[in-house]
Parts: structure tokens; C-alpha cells; sequence
């Protein structure tokens, strides 16, 4: 009713404005002041329900921005949960939770995913098909397994290629023998199941299939690199279980033994320095390393690194490098240990020899994470970040693509068990 009477108001003042437009400055002075102030009258009469209206609106985003936040809270204390070492018995429920809690998020409440592991990237991330994965956790085992461990990745298409391409040429070469798979990282079990729905067992619970199955001869080959502290945990937990299966045998890691210090070098570090710069080459726009060398190229290796005294396997495989006249390829580690492998360290080193062009390549069995984020990743502090940074160099390539991949290292790890398994 108020704004009805205001906009009465207006249009007589309107209305006076007009009848007295042609007499004295006066009236047209006076006739002004009334449509002023009939138009003032008029905003005045309308702010309570304009302001009010305003006011709800504000508080009604306020409310749907708070709720969003809960949501996505909610989702992130979820999956923080199941990020984790251990597996309990609530491990498949709350995986099982998590993704149901995702799911129902809008693609905006997604976007608000944040807690001290998670974000939108732990489900939303597309890695791959997972179903061109195998787990390898059937029963009906028989006698004889090999038991291939890994540390593991949640990039499907990494797991496929990389661990499974290792799996295949093993089955292949044991064709008598069950092949079974075992990751010892359980935060990326636990990821994979909850995103995936794919199971992969972990040491524990490969053992313990074994075990039920009635296996007499249990062969375990480890996919990592080297005798660091993954091998050492494998290695644990298949000790436990020495009194319950008739013969356990440990085959040799994919670089052999790690010897004593940075010059110690063997066959398996000749064979892997040999099969890994073949694959970047290869894979890049040059005929051999000499064209890539010619044309002031460097390959650099990228590898995690550790603390563990096996560290010093990365300065062996520099050292192999070296032996082998691949000068212009250097090995760094994402864990910067040893030091000289730091990403710093390595740009300085390849700045100091000259070269104005590089080629990333990890020095993983795994095209995973660290691969895709820490190496070929997009935020400043990847090594193709920081390589390019520098300042120092024309051109920065990356090549995503794992040790597991090449046929030749794959029969390297076969070459190991035959020495087992006589």
C-alpha cells in the first residue's frame, strides 16, 4: 500500500511539474522541488522492503555457503581417515563411506575439499581406466606362487602398464606358477578401493591368502628398486610367516645388491642405466644419445630417493652413467638424499656443463605421483618448474613413462627369479 501511495505521489508531482513549466522561474523552481521530493518520498517508501529483501538474500548465501563448506569438510575428514598406513577393521566400511559422501557433493561443494591429505583431486583426478587393471587376488593359488610386491600407485593407467606389464612377463615365464600381486603401501590400497572399487591385498593379507591356500613354495619378487626401506618391511612381514609356508625365498630388487659406496657398480646398474636412457631416447625427437648430446641436450633421472643407507644406489647409478660414457645424463631424486641429487643441485650441474636443453624422465618402476606431479607437474615447485625458472634453459621436455614399461627391464626381473627359482 505504501509503494502504491508513493507512486501516486510521483505522478501528481509530475503532473504539477507540467501545468507550470511555462510560467516564472518560480513556479518551475517550485514544480522541480515537488517532483524531488515526491521521488525522494517515494525511495524512502520503498527502502524497508528493498533493504529487507536485500538482507535475505545475503543471509540465504551466507547459509548455502556454510553448508557447502560442511559438506566438503565433511568429505575431507573422510578421506583423511583412510589415509592412512594401517588397515583396520573398519578400513572397507569407511572407504565404502567416503566415496558415497563424494558423491553426493555438486560439482561446487567438490571444489571445497580440503583437509590435511585431501582434495578434489583424491576422487576426481582421472588416471585411467581401472577395470584394465588386474589385482591378482584369486584364490585356487596351488603349490607354487610368486608373490610380486610393490609399493604401489593409484594412476590406473601406470598400474596397468608399469606394475602389470612386470606381473605379465613373469606369469608368462612361470606359466606353472600363480602370480600374485601385493602392494606394502596402504594409504594408495586404500585410495585405489574407495575411487576404483578395486581390492589389492597387502603383504599381510597376501600372506595370509598364501597360507589358506596351501602354498608349499612361495617365491616373493620385489618390484622396487632397490634394498631400501620398503624391501626391508616386505621382508619383515614375510619372516612372520617363515613357520607357516614350507620354503619362502626373497628374489634379488630390480638393482641388485647396493654395495658400499658411490663407486660400487654391478651388472644389474649396467643393465638398467643401459635400458633406461635407450627408452628416453626413444621417446624423444633424436636418433641416439650423441644427436641428443650434439645438439645440447641432457637427460635427467629423476628417482625419489631415501634416508636409508641404500641412498647411495643414486650415486652408483651416476657413477654407471659415467662408466658408460653417458655424459650427458644425470640422476636426481624428488627426496633431494644424497644432496648432489637435488633438483637444485642437478639444475647447477647441467647449467655447469653447457646444456641448454632437457629431457625429464623418472628413474621409477612406477610412472606414478611423483612422475606426474612432482617431475611433469604443472605447480612451482616441480622440476619442470623449476628447470624452467632457472632462466638457464631453452627447452624443458618431460617423458612419463615408468621402468616397468621396458620390455628389457621386465626380463630383467624375470632374469632374478630364475635365479631362485632353480
Amino acid at each position: 500500500m505504501r509503494k502504491k501511495l508513493a507512486a501516486v505521489a510521483v505522478l501528481s508531482a509530475m503532473c504539477v511539474a507540467s501545468l507550470s513549466g511555462c510560467g516564472s522561474d518560480d513556479k518551475a523552481t517550485t514544480g522541480s522541488a515537488a517532483t524531488t521530493a515526491a521521488a525522494t518520498e517515494a525511495k524512502t517508501a520503498e527502502t524497508p522492503a528493498t533493504t529487507a529483501a536485500s538482507e535475505a538474500a545475503t543471509e540465504a548465501d551466507t547459509s548455502a555457503g556454510k553448508d557447502d563448506k560442511a559438506k566438503a569438510d565433511e568429505v575431507a575428514a573422510l578421506i583423511d581417515k583412510i589415509y592412512v598406513q594401517e588397515r583396520t577393521d573398519t578400513t572397507d566400511a569407511d572407504c565404502k563411506a567416503a566415496k558415497e559422501a563424494w558423491d553426493a557433493l555438486t560439482d561446487a561443494q567438490k571444489e571445497l575439499v580440503e583437509g590435511e591429505n585431501a582434495d578434489p583431486d583424491y576422487f576426481g583426478r582421472d588416471t585411467g581406466d581401472a577395470s584394465k587393471d588386474d589385482p591378482l587376488n584369486a584364490d585356487n593359488i596351488g603349490e607354487n606362487e610368486i608373490l610380486v610386491v610393490s609399493f604401489g600407485t593409484s594412476f590406473n593407467d601406470s598400474r596397468a602398464e608399469d606394475i602389470g606389464g612386470i606381473e605379465k612377463a613373469i606369469q608368462k615365464a612361470y606359466p606353472d606358477w600363480s602370480v600374485r600381486r601385493a602392494f606394502t603401501a596402504q594409504i594408495i590400497i586404500n585410495h585405489v578401493q574407495a575411487r576404483d572399487g578395486e581390492v589389492i591385498d597387502n603383504m599381510e593379507q597376501a600372506m595370509d591368502r598364501a597360507v589358506a591356500n596351501g602354498v608349499k613354495n612361495l617365491v616373493i619378487q620385489p618390484t622396487h628398486l632397490m634394498h631400501g626401506a620398503e624391501y626391508d618391511e616386505m621382508k619383515a612381514v614375510a619372516d612372520k610367516y617363515a613357520d607357516k609356508i614350507e620354503s619362502i625365498k626373497i628374489s634379488e630388487p630390480l638393482l641388485g645388491e647396493v654395495g658400499a659406496d658411490a663407486s660400487v657398480v654391478n651388472e644389474d646398474k649396467k643393465a638398467v642405466a643401459g635400458y633406461v636412457v635407450n627408452a628416453a631416447v626413444a621417446d624423444s625427437a633424436y636418433d641416439t644419445l650423441d644427436a641428443a648430446k650434439a645438439d645440447g641436450t641432457a637427460i635427467v633421472l629423476m628417482g625419489h630417493g631415501t634416508s636409508h643407507a641404500a641412498k647411495v644406489s643414486y650415486s652408483q647409478m651416476q657413477t654407471q652413467m659415467k662408466e658408460l660414457g653417458f655424459d650427458n645424463v644425470w640422476v636426481g631424486t624428488v627426496e633431494g638424499e644424497p644432496e648432489d641429487t637435488s633438483c637444485e643441485a642437478v639444475i647447477k650441474a647441467v647449467h655447469d656443463a653447457g646444456y641448454k636443453k632437457v629431457i625429464l624422465r623418472p628413474l621409477m618402476v612406477v610412472a606414478g605421483d611423483h612422475a606426474n606431479n612432482d617431475m611433469a607437474g604443472d605447480d612451482d615447485d616441480s622440476w619442470k618448474s623449476q628447470f624452467t625458472a632457472s632462466g638457464f634453459f631453452d627447452k624443458v621436455d618431460t617423458e612419463i613413462a615408468g621402468l616397468g614399461r621396458i620390455e628389457d627391464v621386465e626380463q630383467l626381473y624375470v632374469k632374478h627369479l630364475k635365479d631362485v627359482i632353480k
